[in-house]
């Protein structure tokens, strides 16, 4: 294990050629690979948009909106992050340029400046510089990774580059910047072309940056020869230009480029101690299990974003996690609630073998989302509700079980009679939507001998929350009654957090998001009970 580098480095991720090439993904196995040689590292993320955080974007604007311990609504990157480090985030991972702008105006209106004109240069770089070694120096990294979202020649990236150049100039070989770019393959000639990426290093040499790295994006093998013509045209040396070529799992990456050698590459240029090869052991053990799964188990997700995969992408890799640890390999369908009704309930959702009800917000598709639930309480199919999934649950049992008419959520229908998921205390003289959801991780506290204290293995937990309505505690001697147990609750205000109807076979509501703590490493325990529910049910369709 190497000991601690008394002063940190700082690699800086850019993009060129499209948006989309992984610029997270190659983070996060760069981080991977520099954590296995002992080195700690953490990432950042530098959003060029304007919101202060991602939290009011729509999904389908910008995926899923993943939520830290501390409480911060940051980009579905800094899931990826937590789940090849297995370490935890938090707000200062994720910079928006509309955090940058704000906390440079608030400083401008309380007189910080002296009456100074407030520009770009050097007013924004130096807060985005501040930003970004607030993590090497504030936590004591061995090396920061920050990953500047868009593509270079974005207007909207620009400041970041500068603050980058800046940084490159006043650290020297404690500084590296990564560029990833695409190789694109032309059908009709049968070639490689490169001129893309010349093209876009040129655009980064315009800005004042010149690439250390390049990682090339391809579907085909890079030959030795177009290599060097990369590194002869690009200014680097051809030991820098690394291939990225397409695999079937984003969890290959970490070995394709330790193979690649991009973690030696970057050592030598910090001028850090490059240790004994790290051998990737548990990592490796977990692609082969993955791989090696023969069998299949199908998971309907119910949701209301489905045509955005990413807007339920920590779920996603939570459900192949438990499935990879089950020896299953998972199929999800993905069920758009809105077309889910009495008529063809049965039909869509007879084929699987397990049910997740997703998150979401608003009414659209919740009629579809309470009729998932009821199909999978009646038939007894291995059912999993997540935040609105769980209040899903709730409702259903409320309207089908305990005959409470027009049961709902204050959330789809301020009148309702029977208000059995209701606003939150704290929440009812909020007006501003930003940032202001009980956010972050809280302590649950499990009973005994229920499903969920059964999977977690203990009777405390701590979980990330994301959502303003609640379980309406009026309703909950009712539900007790009626075959509703409360399993999970918060010590501290005594919320609901977890609800079971311990008659099925697997039947579990959660008002957190346990996907977010699902890691390569360390799938959740909720999701590996999930899973072997739903193989379970499975057996049992194929014996009949």
């Amino acid at each position: 294990m190497n000991t601690a580098v008394p002063d940190t480095r700082y690699v800086f991720v850019t993009g060129g050629v499209a948006s989309s090439l992984g610029k997270g993904i190659i983070s996060a196995s760069l981080a991977k690979l520099l954590q296995a040689r002992g080195y700690r590292v953490t990432i950042q993320k530098l959003d060029p948009y304007l919101n202060v955080d991602p939290g009011t974007l729509n999904p389908y604007e910008h995926g899923e909106c993943y939520v830290t311990e501390d409480g911060a609504e940051t980009d579905l990157d800094l899931g990826h992050y937590e789940r090849f480090l297995n370490v935890p985030t938090s707000q200062a991972n994720n910079v928006t340029t509309g955090r940058i702008y704000q906390n440079v105006i608030s400083k401008e209106r309380r007189g910080d400046y002296l009456g100074k004109t407030v520009q770009i240069i050097p007013h924004i770089t130096d807060e985005i510089k501040r930003n970004i070694k607030l993590l090497g120096t504030k936590h004591q990294y061995d090396v920061v990774i920050t990953e500047i979202g868009g593509t270079v020649g974005d207007i909207e990236s620009l400041p970041y580059i500068e603050a980058v150049r800046q940084m490159k100039w006043e650290l020297g070989h404690r500084a590296l910047v990564l560029h990833l770019t695409l190789v694109p393959y032309l059908n009709a000639s049968g070639e490689l072309k490169t001129k893309p990426t010349q093209h876009s290093v040129k655009q980064l040499l315009e800005t004042g940056v010149q690439p250390d790295v390049l990682v090339l994006r391809t579907e085909h093998q890079l030959s030795d020869d177009l290599r060097k013509k990369v590194a002869l045209f690009c200014n680097v040396d051809a030991r820098s230009v690394i291939q990225s070529i397409d695999v079937s799992s984003i969890y290959e990456v970490p070995v394709k480029m330790q193979e690649e050698g991009l973690d030696e590459t970057v050592l030598r240029k910090l001028q850090l101690p490059i240790s004994e090869r790290p051998a990737l052991e548990d990592w490796k053990v977990f692609l082969n299990k993955m791989k090696g799964a023969n069998k299949k188990v199908v998971i309907g997700l119910v949701g209301k974003y489905v045509e955005l995969a990413d807007a339920y992408k920590s779920i996603i890799e939570a459900l192949h996690h438990a499935g990879t640890y089950n020896d299953h390999k998972v199929q999800i369908e993905l069920i758009q609630s809105e077309q889910v009704t009495a008529e063809n309930v049965a039909s869509i959702l007879s084929k699987v073998d397990g049910i997740l009800v997703a998150p979401g917000f608003g009414h659209r598709g919740i009629d579809g989302k309470i009729l998932a639930v009821q199909y999978a309480r009646e038939k007894n199919v291995p059912f999993f509700g997540i935040c609105l999934g769980m209040q899903c649950a709730v409702i259903e049992f409320a309207r089908n079980v305990l005959k409470l008419t027009g049961a709902n959520s204050r959330e789809m229908d301020h009148s309702t009679p029977h208000p059995v998921i209701d606003l939150m205390e704290d929440q009812k003289n909020v007006t501003d939507k930003g940032g202001t959801m009980r956010l972050g991780a809280y302590e649950c506290h499990l009973a005994a001998g229920s499903r969920a204290a059964d999977a977690y293995g203990t009777e405390l937990v701590h979980e990330r929350h994301r959502h303003r309505y609640e379980f309406n505690n009026d309703y909950l001697e009712l539900y007790l009654k009626g075959g509703i147990q409360a399993t999970g609750i918060n010590p501290e205000t005594g919320l609901v957090e977890i609800v079971e109807i311990p008659e099925n076979k697997w039947f579990v509501g959660v008002q957190f998001h346990p996907e977010y703590s699902s890691t390569v490493l360390k799938p959740h325990p909720l999701f590996m009970a999930f899973i072997k529910a739903a193989i379970e049910q499975k057996g049992k369709k194929s014996s009949k």
